[in-house]
């Protein structure tokens, strides 16, 4: 790629890295001089709230600043919270003694403080971690996100006043609970925002594609667990490709395979190995895996053949990556473009406190940092390839997937 190509497409930023997390730090007496914005009420429903879980990461930025240090953090307070489940290592009980927030025995209570109208300006629900089943077919995490945000709803309903929602990862399991939850709060006229810290996570290099650029493949590298950890691929690949020409026009259909078919979907052009060179070539050597992908049980290969012709793909490589990165082939430009999505390592993993700037603004402007639709396909997407995966790699068409929307501009970390 010429140095011009590059400076087109890779955008420089004030900070990156540990640098760019550590900018969200100060001390307390920082923190008051910077917020003066009002701290608007939330309230959290959420499965489980245990060190390092989900609802510790993101609300444990609200209670104890972006760095969980007492620092400089959003302008939300917390004052309420439903918990679904407390283990024995629960700190629900002793962060509302600390906190003097209220611990509430119902979703109900915990946006209404027991009145007849809402005491909350958003609502953070957080379905992730906690002891819940697993479908038998197709081994999807039985999250209640749907229950929590039916639950929500009718609370809105109820009260007749509606507020923010944010649902953090895929919308549900089951796609025909994703299209209701989107549906539902269009009808109703509040902000649903949800999705992945990825998307919002620190970029080496700094990355964004031009509105409108004509995109000719594209592949985004995951690892871990082919649900839980190939959702996040799935944004990192979307929040690039939904910029562009057209805009997002929808999946028409979805296939997921492992073993020998992941070879054979590369010789047969279904993904490039190219871009998957490219895409690990961003990773630092530290991050790097020596296994061969191709060989792990748990390895697997994600095609998406959108409405508009384009080929999407994700790599999940165990055993030769630990990390989320994403290239894309660009037209009239030699070279891939790529990227790796640095998340922070152990307590506070900064990269949420990058998401939570996205819910604090969604609840103050009361409109969504980024489209909710994004986060829709990307559940469909991941619903239909774990039943591919179950029916042995079959490619299902996916008529439902007909989602089509633009991109928002909302600021790269």
């Amino acid at each position: 790629m010429s140095v011009n190509h590059r400076r087109h497409f890779l955008k420089s930023g004030i900070g990156t890295g540990i640098g760019t997390y550590a900018m969200l730090a100060t001390n307390a007496s920082t923190s008051r001089a910077v917020n003066l914005r009002e701290k608007l009420p939330v309230a959290a429903v959420v499965t489980v709230y245990k060190q390092n879980s989900h609802a510790d990461v993101i609300v444990g930025k609200i209670l104890e600043g972006f760095r969980q240090d007492g620092g400089l953090g959003p302008d939300l307070e917390l004052v309420s919270m439903y918990v679904d489940q407390r283990p024995a290592n629960d700190l629900s009980r002793e962060l509302a003694k600390r906190h003097g927030f209220r611990l509430s025995a119902s979703i109900d209570d915990a946006l209404t403080h027991g009145t007849n109208r809402l005491a909350v300006s958003g609502v953070l629900s957080i379905g992730e971690h906690g002891e819940y089943g697993y479908d038998p077919t197709t081994n999807q995490h039985l999250y209640p996100r749907r229950k929590f945000f039916d639950e929500i709803v009718a609370t809105f309903r109820r009260v007749g006043q509606s507020v923010p929602v944010f649902n953090d990862k895929h919308l549900s399991y089951r796609w025909e609970d994703a299209r209701h939850m989107v549906d539902t709060a269009k009808e109703m006229g509040f902000p649903l925002l949800a999705g992945s810290s990825v998307p919002v996570a620190v970029r080496e290099p700094r990355l964004e594609l031009p509105r409108d650029c004509a995109v000719e493949s594209a592949l985004a590298i995951g690892y871990g667990g082919l649900e839980a950890y190939g959702f996040h691929a799935l944004e990192g690949l979307q929040c690039m490709i939904e910029r562009r020409s057209g805009g997002e026009s929808g999946v028409a259909s979805v296939q997921a395979v492992q073993g020998a078919a992941m070879l054979e979907s590369r010789q047969s052009r279904r993904w490039s190995q190219e871009l998957l060179d490219a895409a690990l070539q961003t990773l630092p050597a530290s991050r790097k895996r020596n296994g061969d992908w191709l060989k792990q049980e748990n390895s697997a290969v994600y095609l998406m053949r959108h409405r508009d012709g384009l080929n999407s793909a994700v790599v999940m490589a165990n055993g030769a990556a630990s990390d989320f990165s994403v290239a894309v082939k660009l037209k009239d430009v030699a070279q891939p473009v790529a990227t790796w999505y640095k998340l922070e390592d152990g307590k506070p993993y900064g990269h949420f406190a990058l998401l939570l700037r996205a819910i604090e603004h969604t609840i103050h402007a009361k409109k969504n940092a980024y489209p909710v639709e994004r986060t829709l396909l990307t559940t469909g997407i991941l619903d239909r390839a774990m039943h591919s995966l179950a029916a042995g790699g079959a490619q299902l068409e996916t008529p439902e997937l007909d989602i089509q929307y633009r991109a928002s501009d909302w600021p790269l970390a």
